[in-house]
């Protein structure tokens, strides 16, 4: 399944008081990821509702935290796609700081329409995602 990888830099606003990164920032850096993921397969979120009448949503989301990032570190996201079924997918993302893992996540995500019910993806976003 594919692969996909984003970097971003540690800025002050993602921090405490004392300079680590706050723990719920970790979901804004996966969520930038998995959007440049899905935009690479250009599946946009723009996209993928205009074109498609849906959203993809995070229905859960499990984290682990190893070890902490600090300002101005530079982060890597590795983003793999798990599994892909008609509503749904789950990716493995890690977060790494040079060659340090330092948080793993596994997230499952599905599609709703524009009432917020399940629905099916395009074929094409599955095709793009399984290959």
């Amino acid at each position: 399944m594919k692969k996909f990888k984003s970097s971003f830099k540690v800025y002050y606003e993602d921090t405490d008081a004392g300079g680590v990164v706050y723990y719920a920032n970790y979901l804004k850096f996966i969520e930038r990821a998995r959007t440049d993921a899905m935009a690479s397969v250009d599946f946009t979120n723009y996209n993928l509702r205009e074109n498609y009448g849906i959203h993809i949503i995070v229905k859960s989301c499990n984290l682990n935290f190893i070890k902490p990032s600090m300002l101005e570190d530079k982060l890597d996201i590795f983003s793999e796609i798990v599994e892909v079924k008609n509503v749904s997918i789950k990716m493995k993302q890690d977060i790494f700081i040079k060659d340090n893992l330092i948080l793993t996540a596994d997230v499952h995500l599905a599609t709703i329409n524009k009432e917020g019910k399940l629905t099916k993806m395009p074929e094409k976003l599955k095709d793009q995602l399984i290959k």
